[in-house]
């Protein structure tokens, strides 16, 4: 089934047996951004038309901020936009963005994803939610290892929210991050990054 089919965290739950907690998980760290970035956002901020394009949020907001983080980690992760996964007959469909090792391959192979990011469409959190715990399951059984800890964004033009997934235990963090506090955001997503790069290394 497709990842859209579970339209909430509850389904996914459910559907595979995963235990739901919340708490702080999120230790943001301190992250340089340079003003050309803050610039950018800022302008995207005030001129980008969002309300009726979900593309223009992932490539005015979400893309930016995560590539800019991505940068400081180009050597051992991957950053993967739009590609699809099957894993099996109950979870398939194309995470908006896959954060994974750099494969000794090359770039070109997609190798032990730690990482989804999807954009809460039409600003609904809870479907964005259902979407990306489903994804976080398909990358446990694609990774084919239930000991990574497997992270989770949603995010759209104004607000960021992350969860954890280890064994059959999601953490929801209970606090979420704003585009209006850059340095606090950058912070949060630098943090998840720095956890996907010291596992996969």
């Amino acid at each position: 089934m497709p990842f859209t089919t579970y339209g909430a965290i509850a389904d996914v739950i459910q559907a595979f047996g995963i235990c739901y907690t919340e708490a702080d998980f999120v230790q943001p760290t301190a992250f340089v951004l340079s003003d050309y970035v803050r610039a950018e956002l800022a302008f995207n901020r005030a001129e980008v038309v969002v309300e009726n394009s979900e593309a223009a949020i992932c490539e005015a907001f979400i893309y930016p901020i995560l590539r800019e983080v991505w940068k400081a980690h180009k050597d051992q992760l991957m950053l993967w936009s739009h590609r699809t996964l099957r894993v099996d007959e109950q979870l398939s469909g194309q995470p908006d963005y896959l954060i994974a090792q750099r494969s000794p391959l090359g770039k070109v192979i997609l190798e032990q994803p730690c990482l989804a990011v999807v954009e809460a469409k039409q600003d609904n959190f809870t479907a964005g939610w259902g979407k990306c715990t489903a994804e976080l399951v398909a990358l446990q059984r694609f990774n084919d290892s239930a000991e990574l800890t497997l992270f989770g964004m949603v995010a759209n033009a104004n607000r960021w929210e992350f969860a954890q997934l280890q064994g059959q235990h999601l953490t929801k963090n209970a606090t979420g991050y704003n585009i209006e506090n850059l340095d606090s955001l950058f912070g949060a997503v630098s943090y998840v990054f720095e956890q996907c790069a010291a596992q996969v290394s």
